[in-house]
This record gives C-alpha cells, sequence and structure tokens, in this order.
C-alpha cells in the first residue's frame, strides 16, 4: 500500500473544504476525533480483558 504524502492529503482537505464548507469542518473533526476514542477505549477493553484472561490461567 502506497504511502500518503503531503501533496496527497492537502488535495484531500481541498477537496473536502469544497464538498462539506468550511463552517461543517470543524463538526465533522470534532466527530471523527470522537469516534477514534471511542473506538481506542472499546479496544483497549478487550485487550486489557484478554490479557487478564492468560494471567489468569
Amino acid at each position: 500500500m502506497a504511502q500518503i504524502g503531503i501533496p496527497s492529503l492537502i488535495l484531500i482537505l481541498v477537496v473536502a473544504l469544497i464538498i462539506f464548507g468550511p463552517s461543517k469542518l470543524p463538526e465533522i473533526g470534532k466527530a471523527a476525533g470522537s469516534s477514534l476514542k471511542e473506538f481506542k477505549n472499546a479496544t483497549k477493553g478487550i485487550v486489557d480483558d484478554e490479557s487478564k484472561e492468560e494471567k489468569d490461567k
């Protein structure tokens, strides 16, 4: 899989700005950030449960 470079990130940002507009971008960023935080917390709980089960054995 190819790495995403700076020009690609700039292009994606410009396209997102055109599609959603400048007023919606902060809301989208906040929603994406909270989704990632929730996913991280959920996966941390799964990993902790697995490591706890391994220690119990």
